[in-house]
């Protein structure tokens, strides 16, 4: 098939298919009809030689060839929408733009649950879906289906642009009535209570990867987020390895003790990351400009 005789929309058609794996939540996902998706389908069918999806029991399955094809026309459709976002100007007192955004609970409650609430004022029409990172993170942004990606640089892709945002540092927390954090925490003390880990999606958090060869401390509870780690030490002996912006946030409403950790920790450096066909878009030059003033708000 000629090019200029294929309608460009069937490339969106077929991301939505496939990203949904059912015609009924691609033509929700489109906001069309089940019988305009359906014939979308039957368009792609007859335009690429393939099935596209096939049923498979109560569900519908890509194709192998589908599957190859997806990865390269969702970096297509990124180009295109990076083209066409650069050519056009975003006023953000008037777009109803939605922002898809993945970073941690930690970052969600230091710098992007504060944005949002500054930005209500100036941008009360924007909307923004704030997600924990998984394992297809990564894919997501190649596939252009994320604006930001929020997280500590030895979590970035290789591929895109990426920056520093700020750094943190990283303090014990345990529960205000806790014996161990009435005096300065000796190595002993600290070797001596049970911990509280952090396993993001299955992984060793930042600062829990640190500690990956340490045998002596003693890991007697794991959480799948620093909020949650941060509710499982009160009431108990146990002790976390915290942000220090989210512990200072939680001292008072959680009633928390803060010490240093008598070990060296390392720093960790927050990054921004975004598609690198998307870094002239202004909607996301401005959002970028945002984040980077909140940081600073918050350091």
């Amino acid at each position: 098939m000629r090019m200029d005789q294929f309608d460009l929309n069937l490339l969106v058609a077929f991301d939505a298919l496939l990203t949904e794996c059912s015609v009924t939540g691609a033509a929700q996902r489109m906001g069309l009809t089940q019988s305009a998706m359906s014939a979308a389908l039957k368009r792609l069918r007859e335009a690429l030689g393939d099935d596209i999806l096939v049923q498979q029991g109560k569900r519908m399955l890509p194709t192998p060839h589908a599957l190859m094809l997806e990865p390269q026309i969702a970096s297509a459709l990124q180009t295109l929408r990076g083209v066409i976002a650069s050519a056009t100007q975003f006023d953000p007192t008037t777009s109803d733009r939605h922002f898809h955004i993945v970073a941690s609970d930690y970052a969600t409650a230091v710098l992007v649950s504060p944005l949002i609430s500054r930005l209500q004022a100036v941008a009360p029409n924007l909307r923004f879906d704030v997600r924990l990172p998984e394992p297809t993170t990564i894919l997501a942004l190649n596939q252009g289906k994320l604006d930001l990606l929020l997280t500590p640089e030895g979590f970035v892709s290789a591929e895109h642009p990426k920056e520093l945002l700020f750094t943190e540092r990283h303090v014990v927390v345990g529960c205000s009535s806790n014996p161990l954090l009435h005096t300065p925490l000796t190595l002993e003390g600290f070797y001596a209570a049970g911990h509280i880990a952090v396993m993001i999606d299955g992984r060793p958090s930042f600062i829990d990867s640190a500690f990956s060869a340490d045998k002596a401390r003693r890991v007697e509870l794991t959480a799948p987020s620093f909020l949650q780690a941060t509710l499982m030490v009160r009431n108990s002996t146990r002790l976390a390895l915290i942000h220090e912006r989210l512990a200072r946030m939680f001292q008072a409403p959680l009633s928390l003790a803060i010490a240093e950790c008598p070990l060296p920790l390392p720093t960790m450096r927050e990054m921004m990351q975004y598609h690198a066909a998307r870094q002239d878009d202004p909607g996301l030059v401005w959002l970028r400009n945002e984040l980077r003033a909140e940081a600073q708000r918050g350091g």
